[in-house]
């Protein structure tokens, strides 16, 4: 089933973002997690692209696997980085063959030791450009894009980023899944400014569990996100203490969720990093108050 037939305001679903592991063990344990979330139902699951393709046939072979072993519907990423216009197509002559009906396609990072984005010969310098790519060759696919509420840290202005995203969304978008956030002012804030600049597509919200006090210092300097000052210093004194700091992640991602859900979200979208222990209490807390 295409992706955007399952987003409803009325009956929002929940999905799930997974990375390909790079070991038999690894995808044995990934495959035990889809089994654990398989009861919450999720609407579907997303697989990620390594950079500049490193992961791009353990991507293909794990979505045709989950779609075809467990029935959830999976989407698979794609991504400009290291690939011509050729091998893109390959790829999405794959996907459509294994009856992958929905995709993602991203800019994708730049690869490990390289520090600004570089296109492939005869590749694309944008999203919005292998966008307009699938669609100008007729592949079926229900397309998402990523947008980024507090903006693209590659981009000089949120205006801009608005500006990059709905000529991404004008080359064939179908709905759109947000960079994490910690504040739903944020992503309050973004739908506002996109519904004014005429994107109409829908706005899925992304929210990743805290889970790791140094993980997601990591993650906020990669991406941008910003940590509200009293989330940051409750997690600062309970930073030695892991438990503390998954119960204060679960907390702090439920009253998000709770919040976005009684504002009419069509959707939630939750960056699991491969693990389900807080992602299915948090679903379920949810499911207890509905």
């Amino acid at each position: 089933m295409k992706i955007r037939n399952r987003l409803n305001p009325s009956n929002p679903c929940f999905s799930f973002e997974f990375f390909p592991p790079k070991t038999d063990e690894g995808t044995a344990n990934l495959l035990k997690t889809l089994e654990e979330l398989a009861p919450l139902e999720p609407g579907f699951v997303s697989v990620t692209y390594g950079a500049g393709g490193s992961t791009r046939d353990r991507t293909v072979e794990l979505v045709t696997r989950i779609k075809q072993t467990t029935g959830i519907e999976a989407m698979a990423h794609l991504t400009c980085v290291g690939h011509t216009r050729e091998e893109l197509r390959e790829v999405l002559k794959r996907l459509a063959a294994a009856k992958i009906e929905n995709v993602l396609p991203l800019r994708g990072d730049p690869p490990q030791g390289q520090k600004a984005f570089v296109p492939a010969p005869g590749g694309f310098r944008y999203a919005s450009e292998l966008v307009q790519f699938i669609r100008e060759e007729e592949f079926t696919f229900c397309l998402g894009g990523a947008c980024y509420p507090e903006g693209h840290v590659d981009t000089a202005s949120r205006e801009d980023d608005l500006r990059n995203l709905k000529a991404k969304v004008d080359a064939g978008l179908d709905f759109l899944i947000t960079q994490l956030f910690f504040d739903n002012a944020f992503y309050f804030d973004f739908v506002e400014r996109a519904r004014r600049a005429g994107i109409n597509v829908p706005i899925v919200p992304g929210i990743m569990p805290i889970t790791n006090y140094e993980q997601v210092q990591r993650f906020t300097r990669l991406c941008g996100a910003t940590v509200p000052m009293r989330l940051a210093l409750q997690l600062e004194r309970v930073k030695d203490q892991p438990e503390a700091v998954v119960q204060l992640g679960v907390a702090h991602a439920t009253v998000q969720c709770m919040e976005l859900l009684s504002r009419g979200v069509p959707g939630i979208h939750f960056y699991t990093l491969n693990k389900s222990p807080a992602t299915r209490m948090i679903v379920g807390a949810l499911r207890a108050r509905s």
